[in-house]
């Protein structure tokens, strides 16, 4: 029957023509019959705003952060107690919103991506997650009035669609100083907005804003020859957000969202020393499906450039080169 249902759905009746009347009609009732036992059918077929499609792994969130995310104990501590807390609250008096900071290549992207996989089935893929890109969809500034209001459009008309909508804005320090606070009224603590709830999606802002101060303290932690795990938040989160809000080249520069308390973390992700290099070559080998090869892994940790030049304790990219860069050696 479901078979049926999709051929009549896909339109492939017309492709085996003449059929009769009789037996059209008769397709037609069994079809309907098919359907009214099982309502819930369609779903399976097409992506919805239903548990189907949309379930937290509490589970699968924490191994990836475990196993995936290397050199970031604070971040992976604040995004696992702070998606978890959100996903496990039927009633959220307001949209969980994350802050990620810190240098190119650290993971901030990698996690936002953790947090799609391990909510909604398709992960970055569904309908339900969206991502904004500054230098992309707001590159004008001259334009930014019209900015604002295509930006509250598409989140009441996706949220409208799904109240568990997931909205990722990278590059918020190359976001125009203003335009973020058009969305202030969809992070606040409003139970509807014009007839629409958005206390259960979820809002995550990246930005490279804020990671000077973060790799000066870990910079100080290794001067001091202190372990890097024994930073914690609080070394970090009063600078971080400060820094930020007076950040006059950012999307976050005196925005209300800081000044009304509605960004719910501010996580900052620390810079990457060598052995995390080496750590990220072997997981992106394992997940091509080739045989870890600690020797290339290392040559390929060689091959990053680390500051401050003569002690080279941090890689300049993090991460992020590695692929391109295992390329050449595999």
């Amino acid at each position: 029957m479901v078979l049926l249902w999709m051929l009549v759905c896909s339109g492939l009746t017309e492709a085996i023509e003449p059929i009769s009347t009789s037996i059209a009609v008769g397709m037609a009732a069994a079809l309907t019959g098919f359907l009214a036992s099982y309502p819930n059918i369609l779903y399976y077929f097409h992506e919805c705003c239903r548990p189907e499609w949309i379930s937290f792994n509490k589970t699968g969130l924490e191994v990836d952060l475990e196993s995936k995310l290397f050199g970031q104990h604070i971040a992976s501590r604040i995004i696992s107690k702070a998606v978890n807390g959100f996903m496990n609250n039927d009633n959220p008096k307001k949209p969980l919103v994350l802050s990620l900071h810190g240098w190119t290549g650290t993971g901030k992207n990698f996690v936002s991506k953790m947090i799609a996989e391990n909510l909604y089935k398709e992960g970055m893929h569904s309908s339900f997650v969206h991502v904004f890109t500054s230098e992309l969809h707001f590159p004008h500034a001259s334009h930014i009035e019209t900015y604002k209001s295509q930006l509250q459009q598409w989140i009441k008309g996706n949220v409208t669609n799904c109240g568990q909508s997931m909205f990722i804005f990278d590059e918020m320090d190359k976001m125009h100083p203003g335009l973020i606070d058009s969305i202030k009224p969809y992070l606040d603590y409003y139970d509807k907005l014009d007839g629409v709830s958005y206390r259960k999606a979820i809002f995550i802002f990246l930005s490279n804003a804020g990671g000077e101060s973060i790799i000066q303290t870990a910079l100080d932690f290794w001067k001091a020859g202190r372990d890097r795990e024994e930073i914690e938040l609080s070394d970090l989160e009063t600078a971080l957000s400060l820094s930020v809000f007076n950040n006059k080249k950012s999307g976050l520069w005196h925005t209300s969202l800081i000044d009304k308390n509605l960004v719910d973390f501010f996580v900052p992700f620390l810079p990457l020393e060598y052995k995390h290099v080496v750590q990220c070559a072997m997981a992106e080998m394992d997940a091509r499906d080739i045989e870890a090869d600690a020797s290339i892994a290392d040559q390929v940790a060689r091959d990053i450039l680390y500051f401050p030049k003569s002690e080279r304790v941090f890689s300049v990219t993090g991460c992020k080169t590695i692929i391109s860069k295992l390329d050449y050696y595999v």
